[in-house]
């Protein structure tokens, strides 16, 4: 059983990296880019082309091993590119959390390569706005090529079970639950101080909405700007919801610790409630709960609220500053 990770990148990966010559005294705006694969050469390329052409400060790429047959032709082309090769097999979170540690500017933005990007997409004037909001994230707005998708999430409850309600109707400053996709402009400092993606979680879903639920618990917040606007050009990503170890260990981590006086607690008396849902015997049942109570603990001062407090108040956060 792996541990829940106490710091940011406690797992040390192996990797190798090529390029990264880029004069930091060029760029246009204190933005880094983190680039993760999903469209296949011929998307990469345009992207990276209109990405150095946009003034970031870094350029992060991150490539899977047994994809990177063309890095050496990509580094030629983009020397102000750095590209990561993974030399392991790694989870979305873990490649976010190289590419965020490499980066040199303050606010990152993670992408996939195979959104559309232009240059007028994210300008330096709004970046130094959105900078501004000193959010922890900022989701940009998405859309295909025919509709708006229903990036504006929210925490409900139905019949006590935690679910996240959806909607595709956007307003500029609109908070939301998490960034869909991993897609947004972060926080460099909070997003280490969050402790990143924790990689012990495989699920993609689970993963982002673990991250992103410990950020509102933690007193941080995540916003969308209709002034940034992406484009999905592939296929859309399907999430996969199905209730795993995965989904336990997000359980565990923010919907069963409570904010009692100061700071936030995994009381014991939970235990038995999580027992009966975990599909484990007792012993390996014991020993998770536990992974989660130390970690709550080590963390304890960290909480701002539980998760109870944060869906009650979740209609008043957009007019807290």
């Amino acid at each position: 059983m792996n541990t829940i990770p106490l710091i940011f990148n406690e797992r040390q990966i192996k990797r190798t990296s090529l390029g990264g010559s880029f004069d930091k005294s060029k760029a246009k705006m204190g933005v880094s880019v983190v680039l993760l694969g999903r469209g296949g050469n011929h998307y990469k390329a345009k992207m990276l082309d209109t990405l150095v052409q946009s003034g970031f400060e870094s350029i992060i790429s991150i490539e899977k091993d047994h994809e990177s047959y063309n890095i050496d032709n990509l580094s030629s082309r983009f020397p102000e590119v750095k590209f990561i090769i993974t030399l392991e097999k790694l989870n979305i979170g873990e490649m976010i959390n190289i590419g965020i540690e490499e980066s040199s500017a303050e606010h990152v933005l993670v992408l996939w390569d195979d959104i559309k990007f232009s240059a007028s997409t994210l300008s330096p004037n709004l970046a130094e706005k959105l900078i501004a909001l000193h959010h922890y994230c900022i989701v940009p707005r998405l859309v295909t090529k025919i509709q708006g998708m229903p990036i504006v999430t929210s925490p409900s409850a139905l019949s006590s079970k935690f679910q996240v309600s959806r909607n595709s109707f956007v307003k500029d400053g609109e908070i939301t639950l998490y960034p869909f996709d991993f897609v947004g402009l972060f926080d460099k400092e909070k997003f280490i101080t969050l402790g990143g993606y924790d990689y012990t979680i495989d699920s993609p879903y689970w993963q982002n909405l673990d991250l992103a639920v410990r950020s509102w618990l933690w007193g941080e917040k995540t916003s969308i700007s209709t002034a940034f606007q992406l484009i999905y050009d592939g296929t859309l990503p399907v999430e996969d919801q199905t209730a795993n170890m995965s989904e336990l260990r997000f359980y565990l981590k923010n919907l069963t610790p409570i904010f009692k006086y100061d700071h936030g607690v995994l009381p014991s008396s939970a235990f038995f409630r999580y027992m009966m849902h975990s599909s484990s015997g007792f012993i390996e049942a014991y020993k998770r709960f536990k992974d989660a109570q130390n970690w709550t603990n080590k963390n304890k001062y960290r909480f701002k609220t539980d998760i109870v407090t944060l869906m009650e108040n979740w209609g008043n956060q957009e007019d807290e500053k």
